[in-house]
Formats: structure tokens, C-alpha cells, sequence
């Protein structure tokens, strides 16, 4: 195997790796959100909020997923439904202030987490590794 066909299957695996120890501790943190739920609520929190339907095309999720994990929102309160003030027929999901706060723990929690692992690393690494990811996330943006 080339060196550049080593190197994608490490990079592959080693972000496989990084998106399961994500999804674990995002769920010891927040036992009370999945990663779905989490990951709504994010976008709602990006949007200030949309309709049901939007995060069904946006996820490219079934309909009636996103129903229920909204339902489950709403139950926990970080979620509620308001009137589209331009058509009273259309209900826009957005956040209370329960999932506001939930939100700002979790994004606490995650910059300590990320503080604490990569506190031995050079300034010049972090930038390098910063720019990776920017560039390497860029490409994923615009379709590549």
C-alpha cells in the first residue's frame, strides 16, 4: 500500500474512533439527550429556530423521527413550539430558555474536555491541527 493510502486509512480510522469516543461522552455528560436529540437542538439553537419539516430535510430524516425526538424535547422542556408570525398556520420550533442553558452546559463541558486533552500540545500545533480542520471540514461544506 502507498504511503497517501496508509496515511486515508488512518486518518479514516482514527476519525471513526473520534466520532464513537464523541457520541460516548457526549452521552455520559447528557444522559438524558442522544446525540440526535443533542444535535437538534445545536441546530435550533444556529437557526433560532425552524420548522419540523426543515430538520427533516436538513438531517435527511424521516419525518416521524424528527417528530419524536422533538416530542422528547418538548417533554424535557428545551424545546416548544411557537406560531410563524408570517403565517399562523406553520409552527416553528425553537428553544426555551431549559434548552438554551442545557446548550451552554454542554458547551462548558465540551471546552473543558477539549482544554484538558490537548493541554501538552505546542501552540503551533493546536494552530496546525486548527487549520486541518478547517480546511479538511471545508471541503465537506461544499459538496467534496
Amino acid at each position: 500500500m502507498l504511503s497517501r493510502d496508509r496515511s486515508v486509512v488512518t486518518i479514516q480510522r482514527e476519525l471513526t474512533a473520534f466520532a464513537r469516543r464523541a457520541r460516548a461522552a457526549a452521552a455520559r455528560m447528557h444522559p438524558e439527550l442522544s446525540l440526535v436529540s443533542f444535535t437538534l437542538l445545536s441546530h435550533l439553537e444556529d437557526q433560532q429556530g425552524c420548522r419540523a419539516t426543515d430538520l427533516a430535510a436538513y438531517y435527511m430524516l424521516d419525518k416521524s423521527t424528527i417528530s419524536r425526538q422533538i416530542a422528547g424535547l418538548e417533554k424535557l422542556g428545551f424545546v416548544e413550539r411557537i406560531s410563524d408570525p408570517d403565517d399562523h398556520r406553520i409552527q416553528v420550533l425553537r428553544l426555551t430558555p431549559a434548552g438554551t442553558a442545557k446548550l451552554a452546559e454542554a458547551a462548558e463541558l465540551r471546552r473543558q474536555a477539549f482544554h484538558e486533552r490537548l493541554a501538552d500540545w505546542a501552540p503551533e500545533d493546536l494552530d496546525r491541527f486548527a487549520e486541518y480542520l478547517l480546511r479538511y471540514n471545508s471541503l465537506a461544506e461544499n459538496g467534496g
